[in-house]
């Protein structure tokens, strides 16, 4: 018996990871999930995913199959990536460790749709007031968390690090910067990734196209690439001046439209941390984004930053950006650096992350 106690504890102390949201279409929750907290994420560790098939099949894993895991399991832990745990899931508190990608449950109730609203929601508002411990995304997702969370809760920074997911490589984006070029008054082509939902308030760059062509004469076009969301977006923008819906697309695609534009822009009313910008720096493309604390964070000195809800304003910024002397060199100069700068804090987020879950292990 007493041999058998300590091999019974270390087989209780399993790192569980949810992972019952995977099998849809790859957007930036799921790619997360993928990078973040795969089985050997966080080698030497071993997380061991959780997963399910279809939306019957996640429901039924959070209300019943993760709880009978942690049950089973009594010296466990579940990180979450994924949706909010379930209410059923957060009552075993210290041991689910949830991945705060941003508090837009919370504090963006007119950005939800139905199935957000009422079953995400109220978990989320559960898990975060009641659970003492979350890994986040961003510096900027760590500060409104402190709005909701228990005083005493731990907030642990775990930054993803940015891949060449659309496998431009190095010299093809350089060669790219030093082929740019753009005439006043010619072609401008932008590019905005990601769902489109009013969130992404994608009808404010279709604006800001709008005013490019008809305050500044450009011939601009708006590049879109994203699956269409709930909300209608899709549909005000396909009529749109300038505006070129490709719904969703798959790298190489994504990696020909990103080579053939001059900028790179978001206009989202928030993020949690703007993935796809960094991608798109990949590119060396020049970034034009929301004056906001998490894209100031994510950028740094390599963003140009707008007030999209002022169109003619923004459009004079893009006019500047664009036509600086050698600024497509530039930009893919500081987008590079900005990457590296990234990637290395990301890089320590990990190495901490570990030593903290190997304390718990042991």
């Amino acid at each position: 018996m007493a041999g058998g106690a300590p091999a019974a504890r270390e087989r209780d102390r399993v790192i569980f990871v949810d992972h019952t949201h995977l099998g849809r279409t790859v957007t930036g929750l799921e790619r997360i999930t993928l990078e973040l907290f795969a089985a050997d994420a966080l080698a030497p560790l071993k997380l061991h995913p959780i997963t399910a098939s279809g939306t019957a099949g996640l429901i039924f894993a959070q209300q019943v199959t993760i709880p009978l895991r942690l049950l089973t399991a009594p010296g466990s832990i579940l990180l979450a990536p994924g949706f909010p745990p379930s209410i059923p899931v957060s009552l075993f508190g210290a041991r689910v460790v949830p991945y705060v990608h941003d508090c837009f449950l919370l504090t963006r109730p007119q950005d939800l749709n139905r199935r957000a609203a009422l079953y995400m929601a109220p978990a989320f508002r559960r898990a975060v007031t009641t659970l003492p411990w979350f890994l986040v995304n961003s510096r900027t997702t760590a500060n409104e968390l402190r709005a909701f969370c228990r005083p005493d809760a731990e907030i642990t920074l775990y930054r993803p690090e940015v891949r060449d997911v659309f496998a431009i490589g190095a010299e093809a984006a350089a060669r790219a910067a030093a082929e740019r070029r753009v005439q006043r008054g010619g072609r401008l082509d932008l590019i905005a990734l990601g769902t489109v939902e009013p969130r992404k308030n994608l009808l404010a760059a279709a604006a800001i196209v709008e005013a490019l062509r008809t305050r500044l004469g450009w011939d601009a076009r708006l590049h879109v690439v994203g699956r269409p969301g709930w909300g209608g977006e899709a549909d005000r923008l396909k009529d749109r001046p300038g505006v070129v819906m490709h719904g969703y697309r798959g790298p190489q695609e994504v990696r020909d439209l990103l080579a053939s534009a001059h900028v790179f822009l978001s206009t989202s009313h928030d993020e949690g941390l703007g993935l796809p910008l960094l991608e798109a720096q990949y590119a060396g493309l020049p970034v034009v984004a929301p004056d906001k604390p998490v894209f100031r964070e994510v950028l740094d000195a390599s963003g140009t930053f707008v007030d999209p809800a002022d169109p003619a304003a923004a459009a004079e910024a893009v006019d500047r950006l664009v036509t600086r002397p050698d600024v497509f060199l530039t930009a893919a100069a500081g987008a590079m650096a900005n990457v590296d700068r990234w990637n290395a804090a990301a890089r320590g987020d990990r190495a901490a992350l570990i030593e903290r879950l190997g304390r718990w292990s042991n």
